[in-house]
């Protein structure tokens, strides 16, 4: 299909939500997998399209349904219930989810200023404990109605019930009639998604620098080191113990021991294997994508 678009002269335009969204490096990483270049960053051109077979731009989450129906997207990636949303007006199909592109992969963070951090180590520590009771209970099917009514309120999500439904009470529907189980589609705490991993962190600078937002070529210690400035699992695992020690988790709950590595993991859509202790290795797997020294200057990529 892109294909007979350039063919005729025309762009493939498709959505995403913002330049360092985890929708982005998905999106991205998918079209690569099926040998399509997403486009190429550079330090004086951020829209992310040089030399791209496929044009990505931003579009707000909310416009998506109504950008694709208009014509001036053909496709697009994005949280729910915007995918649904699409379905149930009959405009568009899901293609893959992003637990098809990357099992498990972590999404949605909760981040602060280290200087606020400082300030208000007590309110920090408090809202850590807040956010895993609130995966704790989201996690309960028990809870999913309730959740779906809460998130439907224009205060929040604003979508109706029936659309935040499709893919938050266990199941996914990827054309009209076409429902399918998927009872891990949403994970809020289970498999340790709350903890912040530093392969995680690692993964998307691995993106950033495949695909320009990093310029130049990074040394592995580089990223390790940028991932332990920002996640800190130490204000986690505090907030973890005391909420053992009121009685509300238990210490099989949370990765007691964890380096802060998973292990190399090959479930990805392509099959390549993500070793977060060897980043530039990782990068060197990848045909489509920046690797070892080279850059993007202008509309090329040079050097390597």
């Amino acid at each position: 299909m892109v294909e007979r678009y350039r063919a005729d002269g025309k762009p493939f335009n498709m959505g995403m939500v913002f330049p360092v969204s985890t929708h982005n490096y998905e999106l991205r990483y998918w079209l690569a997998a099926g040998g399509l270049r997403p486009g190429y960053y550079s330090p004086d051109n951020t829209a992310g399209q040089i030399q791209a077979d496929v044009l990505l731009s931003v579009t707000p989450p909310p416009q998506m349904p109504s950008t694709l129906e208009a014509g001036t997207i053909l496709g697009y990636c994005v949280g729910e219930p915007w995918n649904q949303a699409a379905v149930f007006k009959g405009i568009g199909v899901p293609v893959v989810t992003d637990h098809g592109i990357w099992k498990f992969n972590p999404e949605k963070v909760f981040g602060v200023t280290d200087k606020w951090a400082k300030e208000n180590p007590n309110t920090h520590l408090a809202v850590v404990k807040a956010l895993i009771r609130a995966g704790q209970w989201l996690d309960d099917p028990a809870n999913r109605d309730e959740a779906v009514k809460i998130l439907s309120q224009s205060a929040y999500v604003g979508a109706d019930e029936e659309v935040i439904a499709n893919s938050m009470t266990g199941s996914f529907e990827f054309e009209k009639g076409d429902k399918r189980p998927a009872p891990e589609f949403n994970v809020f705490f289970k498999h340790f998604a709350t903890y912040p991993y530093y392969s995680d962190a690692i993964w998307y600078l691995t993106q950033m620098r495949r695909w320009g937002q990093i310029g130049e070529a990074k040394s592995d210690d580089w990223y390790v080191e940028t991932a332990k400035k920002v996640y800190r699992p130490d204000i986690y695992m505090q907030a973890a113990e005391a909420l053992i020690a009121d009685g509300y988790a238990k210490k099989e709950d949370f990765p007691f021991g964890t380096d802060g590595f998973k292990a190399p993991t090959a479930e990805f859509i392509d099959g390549v294997e993500y070793d977060g202790t060897k980043p530039n290795e990782y990068l060197s797997k990848f045909p489509i994508g920046l690797k070892d020294k080279q850059t993007v200057a202008g509309n090329q990529v040079v050097g390597g």
